[in-house]
């Protein structure tokens, strides 16, 4: 008995392979996943902006802050930085008082999976004008 593919052997399976069988599949995957792997991006994107704002707004904050307490002293006008860059959910570095203008830099830790990239520090400066 003979067929499309050629005799009929007994005992034996023959599969007829075409050329793009299965393509299709594949083109499927890789357009279903594309979707996935830019949204993934944008949310690292965004995460990545929102903690360098929270060490920004730290940094500010604590800079005004310290520079409304540069007359009790560095000691005092540090530890009020420090106080109000820890509530904004960042940490001071840096604080150092010259007359009455202060210099801080506050740095805030990304999400988990953004760590490995590092923390976002931001320098700020106040004073009485």
């Amino acid at each position: 008995m003979t067929g499309p593919a050629g005799p009929a052997l007994p005992g034996r399976f023959r599969v007829e392979r075409h050329g793009e069988e299965g393509s299709a599949t594949v083109w499927v995957a890789v357009w279903s996943l594309l979707p996935v792997c830019l949204a993934m991006v944008m949310l690292a994107y965004g995460a990545a902006v929102a903690t360098r704002h929270r060490a920004a707004a730290a940094a500010d904050s604590a800079a005004l802050s310290a520079a409304a307490h540069a007359a009790v002293g560095q000691g005092n006008a540090c530890a009020e930085a420090r106080r109000m860059a820890e509530e904004q959910g960042a940490s001071l570095v840096m604080c150092v008082l010259r007359g009455e203008f202060v210099d801080v830099v506050a740095e805030s830790r990304p999400p988990l999976l953004l760590r490995p990239f590092g923390k976002a520090q931001v320098a700020a400066r106040a004073g009485p004008r």
